[in-house]
């Protein structure tokens, strides 16, 4: 019997032919959010991942400029969507575990470039660890309301709020931008580490200098909260101001033509019910990113 109709796959960008082998950027959905205590304020970051790739599914081509490439045919888009993530629920520091070992054997050992969709911040890490075997140099680009630089968090090393701190642990130099909040310990631990590539928002520097803190091989993650909340409301804990949409963009674009940007993730999507602007401007933003480096 003739369809008369074709359903829609389950994937970024809803293409009907993946292929893994001829694939440059994966996705990999994490639905994880057991580290935010402020899941109850919306419905939790563990649900970014599905409202990203169902807002996917209803974008156009996109061409709005020479750079674009069309998000209907794998041949020039070259990305694949993994399934989601299956995470320990024993604690954070085995899920982070399970996101390093998912990335490595799934993605890196293949020599493709992970893009991870959260979920909150915390799993970064594990990301990070991944990448950081096959990329000693590796160093780290934080578009992010929030430092995520606290030795501890609601009894945990491994919270959302420490990522950074875990990371900065691994000796991988630390580039933040947006920043619109810190507390004492986080204002002394700067001073203490002498750390010069934290940049408050409004009083963002040109994107020259602050690229100059990256070094060659970069690992780009973008918490939604960096945006002003007027245009992306639906994070775990927003705050006032925030960057606008093309100050991230040029951002974004221009670290990709001078640097080698090796993995990336949008992290803490904490879908609002009924209203699904923030949704699409998340997925836009993964598809931007994916032209950005491939």
């Amino acid at each position: 019997m003739k369809k008369l109709y074709q359903t829609w796959p389950f994937n970024f960008g809803a293409i009907h032919k993946q292929d893994f082998q001829k694939a440059k950027v994966v996705i990999i959905p994490v639905p994880y959010d057991s580290t935010d205590s402020m899941v109850s304020m919306h419905c939790g970051a563990r649900n970014g991942p599905y409202a990203i790739i169902l807002s996917s599914r209803f974008m156009d081509e996109l061409l709005e400029d020479k750079s674009q490439k069309k998000l209907t045919g794998l041949k020039s888009t070259d990305i694949f969507t993994l399934d989601e993530a299956v995470l320990s629920k024993n604690s954070p520091k085995e899920a982070i575990g399970g996101v390093r070992q998912a990335i490595s054997d799934e993605i890196v050992k293949h020599n493709k470039i992970p893009l991870m969709l959260g979920g909150e911040h915390s799993i970064t890490l594990g990301a990070v660890m991944a990448l950081k075997e096959k990329y000693p140099d590796l160093s780290i680009l934080q578009l992010d309301a929030h430092t995520d630089l606290m030795e501890e968090h609601e009894s945990t090393f491994y919270s959302h709020a420490c990522v950074m701190r875990r990371i900065a642990d691994l000796d991988v130099p630390i580039v933040q931008v947006g920043i619109r909040n810190i507390n004492t310990e986080i204002s002394d631990y700067l001073k203490e580490k002498k750390l010069k590539h934290t940049y408050f928002a409004p009083d963002i520097p040109p994107i020259s200098k602050i690229l100059k803190g990256l070094t060659k091989n970069v690992y780009l993650t973008v918490d939604l909260d960096v945006f002003d909340s007027s245009i992306m409301p639906s994070v775990a804990t927003p705050e006032p101001g925030g960057l606008g949409w093309y100050e991230v963009l040029n951002l974004i674009q221009g670290a990709a033509k001078q640097k080698n940007i090796v993995g990336a993730d949008v992290m803490e999507l904490c879908p609002i019910p009924g209203f699904e602007a923030p949704n699409f401007l998340a997925a836009k933003l993964v598809y931007k990113i994916i032209c950005a480096i491939i």
